[in-house]
């Protein structure tokens, strides 16, 4: 049980750290798939 709440604690932290370095990095969605055809 340890084990299992580590691993969905992990999962966690790192989806909000991808979360907050793709948007620093610029990788965000609406960033990367827009264009001047497309207007979000």
């Amino acid at each position: 049980m340890k084990t299992m709440l580590l691993a969905f604690a992990a999962t966690a932290v790192i989806a909000v750290v991808a979360y907050y370095g793709l948007h620093a990095a610029g990788f965000a969605s609406d960033s990367a798939t827009a264009s001047p055809a497309v207007r979000l």
